[in-house]
């Protein structure tokens, strides 16, 4: 059983110390396996591998966009997070997982970020965006060699009445994890009706050659985030084999397993001054 609490807009630093608290609860058992949803607001996040070089924008441009930076533990460069881009935090536990032959084992890293990459694919194509993975890269890229038509997925075949997209390939999701004692934390980034122009300030990912898109741009339409919020636990369930359920608030996320609820500890409640910040 995986539970999915969907939170608002967070800025970064109160989203890194509650993924800390609930991986500190998932080592000692006392909470199940999570997956979060949320926003960040405006954030340049720098991974274990970062060059800070990949910051292009003086800190003087990005005071005056309203972008903080922050250093992380997870693998990965340099990446934007902000409005309108799905965020999704796995804290979840790589022993014992379920596996397609109906026995359990455990997961490798690589695995789990493969599996994650599927699940963004899943989602890509529920909204009719043919994506797929680039080999030696991580994360979900655009593929203009697929065809869309009503929404489904084909390969490119002679006589099939739909276009063929012009566009190159491009970046959609990102995937940074960081893994301690087989329990993760950090996740993916989903661009939805993410503002594009803030990653004209980094080289994503420390990548020249490709660019950056979003369910919006290739859409051309805004996307409701409840929709994708949705298409993203369904087929992470999917993909990783587990019953989904879905909770209201941190609170009941991290009740005791005979349904006593753990306190909530006072930092979290006060990260930005509001007694319910968590309320999904």
């Amino acid at each position: 059983m995986i539970s999915v609490l969907q939170l608002g807009a967070l800025d970064y630093a109160t989203g890194l110390r509650l993924q800390q608290k609930l991986v500190e609860l998932r080592k000692e058992n006392r909470i199940g396996d999570v997956l979060l949803l949320l926003e960040h607001t405006p954030v340049i996040t720098l991974g274990r591998n970062a060059k800070p070089t990949n910051i292009l924008a003086s800190p003087e441009l990005l005071a005056r966009r309203g972008v903080e930076v922050s250093e992380c533990d997870r693998g990965g460069d340099v990446t934007f997070h902000g409005p309108g881009q799905l965020v999704g935090y796995p804290i979840i536990d790589l022993r014992a997982r379920p596996s397609s032959d109906g026995k359990r084992k455990s997961l490798g890293a690589i695995e789990y970020v493969r599996r994650l990459e599927e699940v963004l694919i899943q989602v890509c194509a529920d909204f009719g965006i043919p994506a797929k993975r680039i080999c030696g890269l991580t994360g979900v890229w655009t593929s203009p060699d697929v065809m869309v038509q009503d929404a489904h997925v084909w390969t490119a075949a002679p006589g099939c009445p739909a276009e063929r997209s012009s566009a190159p390939e491009a970046k959609i999701a990102a995937i940074g994890v960081h893994i301690s004692r087989a329990v993760t934390s950090h996740g993916f980034a989903l661009n939805v009706n993410t503002d594009l122009t803030y990653f004209d300030l980094i080289i994503p990912c420390g990548i020249i050659a490709k660019p950056v898109t979003s369910m919006a741009r290739e859409l051309g339409r805004q996307v409701p985030l409840e929709e994708v919020a949705e298409s993203v636990s369904r087929n992470f369930g999917s993909v990783f084999e587990s019953k989904l359920l879905w909770k209201d608030s941190l609170e009941e996320l991290i009740a005791g397993p005979e349904d006593v609820p753990l306190q909530v500890p006072e930092n979290l409640r006060k990260m930005r001054g509001e007694e319910e910040i968590f309320r999904a």
